[in-house]
């Protein structure tokens, strides 16, 4: 059998990535895409190369391999997605559909549109979003970071912490910048009574979302007419476009609203303050025969909306924010409607123009990159492990491939206000590395360069080196007071992280070259946290210090294992960027790696942390995040014992409170499995029947009724698929090695690469 392995070697100086026939024939197919920068899904560079490349070390670098290659047949994309595209037939609060860009994001219910958005409002609502639609409620107090300060004792300093959440200053400083919702557009239908068009007079619903093309395809039946709707957004542009058809377009009967709020203070799902008409306008800034531009000004904050359509139709004022644009004949309608942060006087895509390239964009994104087929499996979980994959592909690349690090809820809703929070960058994004589409990872890292002076004069205020990163944070870069997010240190070694596995996916100078300066100021500030403790000679990590597992109080807190390794892994790869970039090891980072604590451990088992050793005697050590585990599993588990960490994860599975973990804890726990050797229990955490480990009709990973969605879980399992499937350093001599090896799992991936 002619079996296509994939395998990297040296060549011309640079790792080069070669699918090559088992019996090594002449036929090869350079995969050196990863190196080229592009537009986002752009066109990959491909390339054959020369036999002579492989010279005679082919067989060596084979066996350095330790087979985690490809798997082998070419996977039939078209029918891997096809076999999950999402639908519904009736309207579901948790199951609307989403079509996006990355960089803004369109959510409908089953009228293509956003008619009924308040049926959504208690499961998943429907949202404008763009990364560049923020908004700030004027404060008369002139509120700052320093107004929320408290001082923390640390090793004799008083160190200064902006942890005045519940202060007026505090929970201004928190809500602003918020997210915007940029627009509602729905479809305005008029009975034959004279009535509007509610829910519960549309029939005949068959919706679904076609993420191969990107477009929603929506259709029903109102007065025994049948309606038929497209949506699309457009790939290069914040642009919907939609294509309607219909006998009710002939009758004058129907018109598409166009509806603008307020922002919105509250921290959950609702980006939109619908009773505040006075403190907002909304006016027509220009117009032409088939084109308005409406100028949006919400205090300081101004956007405009440009709406073209191809077809009969008058564009009305019907209210303060409120506009109709009325259809007038035909049986075809099309429009399209762009979102913009200043006015814009280039031509706008139409509306076919736009389904067009969204086709075209999501075709090059399903048929380039990584790809896992468990088809051929026997356990009967293979379908909807799958599915997941397949829709966390899309809703990733949706709301999570951005020029700024994403909301936990992307861009489909508010949650935090609509912030990011760094520490779950980490989730959200590296399985674009390792899927083989680094370029819609490495968008977001120019924000990091962007706010690296004020991560500075952070770490410079509290008493230490380099720059300390924020937590819960806006595109402007001031950290949101907190009781709990200013404590956070696990987010600080994450830069290294990716600068790192992007190395790894383009070893070349440029890359180098252009995130030295945050991996070296990183590394700064965590050799300058580490407090040196004379009486035992060894690193300590906090007090004060909250870990990732969040149910510890910041003063009483140390030696968390997981920021231990953490620690360790950043800055021994903060050395090894020196060593890359000819400089010299820097002395006192080395002192750190030798002398920095233990991983804490009792009774043969992992801990939480040094200053809670009961964790498997007390049951309230149980719960939240079991980031115990993540030393080996998300992190190499360098130092790690095997054996006791293959013991921890057992008992974690036995004894751990599920019901109050999230959804990136399921993935946490599969790539610990992984690592030591149970893929059984890998498979187990993915598919745990728990609450915040549902992934709803859409590919939403739910969590509860405050936040329906939450796309660290689906990023989470993206890597662990990865990782799974394709390995991590170290690993040898097996297919798959992080599935079952009991012969109910047959695994084809290609186009992945391994984990650190």
């Amino acid at each position: 059998m002619n079996e296509v392995r994939r395998i990297t070697i040296w060549a011309g100086g640079r790792l080069r990535f070669y699918k090559v026939k088992s019996y090594f024939t002449h036929r090869l197919s350079l995969r050196d895409k990863r190196c080229h920068p592009r537009r986002a899904y752009a066109a990959r560079l491909s390339t054959v190369a020369p036999w002579s490349s492989l010279g005679l070390a082919l067989s060596g670098l084979i066996m350095f391999m330790g087979g985690c290659w490809d798997s082998g047949t070419a996977i039939d994309r078209y029918g891997w997605v096809h076999r999950h595209i999402p639908r519904v037939e009736k309207a579901e609060g948790l199951s609307p559909f989403t079509v996006g860009n990355g960089e803004f994001a369109f959510t409908v219910d089953v009228t293509g549109l956003q008619t009924f958005d308040q049926y959504y409002e208690s499961g998943i609502p429907l949202g404008t979003h763009a990364q560049w639609g923020w908004h700030t409620i004027p404060s008369e107090h002139n509120y700052s970071l320093d107004d929320t300060f408290d001082y923390y004792d640390t090793y004799g300093r008083q160190v200064s912490y902006a942890g005045r959440q519940h202060s007026d200053a505090g929970q201004w400083l928190r809500a602003n910048p918020h997210r915007l919702h940029l627009g509602k557009i729905g479809l305005d239908i008029t009975k034959e009574d004279g009535g509007k068009m509610q829910l519960s007079d549309i029939t005949d619903i068959r919706q679904s979302a076609d993420i191969w093309e990107g477009i929603i395809k929506s259709s029903f039946t109102i007065e025994d007419m049948a309606m038929q709707v497209e949506t699309g957004c457009h790939p290069q542009f914040d642009q919907v476009g939609v294509r309607m058809k219909s006998e009710l377009l002939a009758g004058g009967r129907l018109g598409i609203t166009f509806d603008f709020p307020y922002g919105s203070l509250s921290w959950g799902k609702q980006s939109t303050d619908w009773d505040s008409p006075d403190k907002h306008t909304s006016r027509i800034h220009s117009t032409g025969e088939s084109w308005v531009v409406i100028e949006r000004k919400l205090d300081a904050d101004t956007y405009f909306v440009e709406i073209n359509w191809q077809g009969a139709a008058e564009f009305k004022r019907r209210g303060d924010h409120a506009f109709v644009l009325a259809v007038q004949g035909g049986r075809e309608f099309k429009f399209t409607c762009r979102f913009l942060p200043e006015s814009d006087s280039r031509r706008t895509p139409d509306a076919e123009e736009t389904f067009a390239a969204s086709k075209s964009h999501w075709q090059e994104f399903w048929t380039t990159g990584g790809a896992v087929d468990l088809s051929g499996s026997r356990d009967h979980r293979w379908g909807e492990l799958e599915r997941r994959i397949v829709l966390s592909r899309y809703l990733t690349a949706v709301q999570c491939a951005g020029s700024m690090p994403p909301a936990e809820t992307g861009l489909t809703c508010n949650s935090w206000y609509g912030k990011f929070h760094l520490e779950m960058h980490w989730w959200h994004g590296v399985h674009f590395v390792l899927w083989g589409q680094k370029e819609l990872f490495e968008k977001s890292l120019s924000w990091y360069e962007r706010i690296l002076p004020m991560a500075r004069a952070k770490a410079k205020r509290q008493g230490y080196a380099g720059c300390r990163w924020p937590k819960m944070v806006g595109y402007d870069g001031r950290e949101s007071p907190s009781t709990v997010g200013v404590f956070l240190i696990w987010q600080q070694p994450h830069p290294i992280y990716y600068a790192e596995v992007l190395y790894r996916a383009c070893p070349e100078q440029s890359v180098l070259d252009r995130y030295q300066e945050i991996v070296f100021a990183t590394a700064e500030f965590m050799a300058s946290y580490a407090h040196w403790d004379e009486a035992s000679g060894r690193y300590v990590l906090g007090p004060p210090l909250i870990p990732a597992q969040e149910i510890y109080k910041p003063a009483e807190t140390m030696n968390p294992g997981f920021e231990l390794s953490y620690w360790a892994f950043g800055l021994k790869t903060a050395q090894i960027w020196r060593e890359r970039l000819g400089l010299a090891r820097v002395e006192k980072w080395d002192h750190v790696i030798e002398h920095l604590s233990e991983l804490p451990a009792h009774n043969g088992l992992y801990q939480n942390t040094e200053t809670a050793l009961d964790t498997f005697e007390r049951e309230s050590n149980r719960r939240d995040h079991p980031t115990l585990l993540a030393s080996c599993g998300m992190l190499p588990g360098e130092g790690v014992d095997t054996d006791r960490m293959r013991d921890t994860l057992a008992k974690v599975m036995q004894t751990w409170d599920w019901q109050h973990t999230w959804g990136w804890d399921y993935p946490l726990v599969a790539m610990t499995a992984a690592r030591v050797g149970r893929g059984d229990l890998a498979i187990d955490a993915l598919l745990m029947d728990v609450p915040k480990n549902t992934y709803l009709n859409n590919g939403h990973n739910y969590q509860d009724e405050r936040l329906t969605l939450y796309l660290p879980g689906n990023g989470g399992l993206l890597t662990a698929v990865a990782m799974m499937a394709a390995g991590w350093d170290g690993c040898v001599g097996i297919h798959a090695p992080g599935f079952p090896q009991n012969g109910n799992w047959e695994v084809k991936w290609e186009g992945l690469s391994r984990l650190p």
